[in-house]
């Protein structure tokens, strides 16, 4: 994970940097500058170099930056050398295309076990995936160790199914509910709303060219 000292913008953009440098690697480049990199990702290079710099990388003039380095530095602060396993909790629509997707672009993330309510699917093996009844929920994600959750329930069972997973000691839960949960300090949480960014997407269609776009796009990426 990344380290308390990067910003979290900076910590926002790691993995982006990380797919597209093992991109390069794999075409048998090694090196890069941050021009080279911000054509690609569309982040402006002296952020790239900012980010890099919070990384301890130093790229040099003329030859830009070692990938390999930078991939290793990434990989460790990402936890690329080792496999983590998530929880789903809730089978629904969302929850059972998570299922069907299960991180294929990445080897290292794996849901490794799923919660419902529909005793239907319960007992069940999806993908691989064992389904277990929500009443399990904090036994079988102490005893299996998973500290990480999605969370695709209704938002009436948002916050139930969230104070469950507090006392199984979760640390980081990406929120598909509508709901805004309640929390420990210690526990992040991500909230993952379509509608919302979609919304975002549509005004900006309309109130901004196409030069705006491209600019506001950009600004995602690189806010504080």
């Amino acid at each position: 994970m990344a380290s308390p000292d990067v910003p979290k913008a900076t910590a926002k953009r790691l993995p982006l940097y990380y797919r597209y440098l093992k991109f390069f690697e794999n075409t048998g480049r090694h090196s890069i500058s941050s021009h080279e990199l911000s054509d690609v990702i569309q982040v402006d290079s002296a952020t790239i170099r900012r980010d890099f710099s919070y990384l301890g990388a130093t790229g040099k003039r003329g030859a830009g930056y070692q990938i390999i380095l930078l991939l290793d530095v990434l990989s460790r602060m990402l936890r690329q050398d080792q496999l983590v396993r998530i929880a789903l909790v809730g089978v629904g629509n969302i929850g059972q295309a998570l299922l069907n997707y299960n991180f294929q672009s990445t080897r290292k993330i794996r849901i490794s076990a799923a919660f419902d309510v529909d005793q239907q699917i319960v007992g069940t093996i999806q993908n691989g995936v064992p389904i277990y009844s929500m009443a399990e929920l904090s036994k079988q994600m102490s005893e299996q160790q998973l500290d990480i959750a999605i969370l695709a329930v209704p938002a009436e069972n948002a916050q139930e199914a969230t104070d469950t997973m507090v006392k199984a000691h979760v640390r980081g839960i990406m929120n598909f509910s509508p709901r805004r949960l309640s929390v420990p300090s210690y526990v992040r949480v991500l909230n993952i709303d379509l509608g919302l960014e979609l919304q975002g997407l549509i005004y900006f269609l309309d109130h901004y060219d196409e030069q705006s776009i491209e600019s506001k796009s950009i600004n995602h990426l690189t806010s504080d």
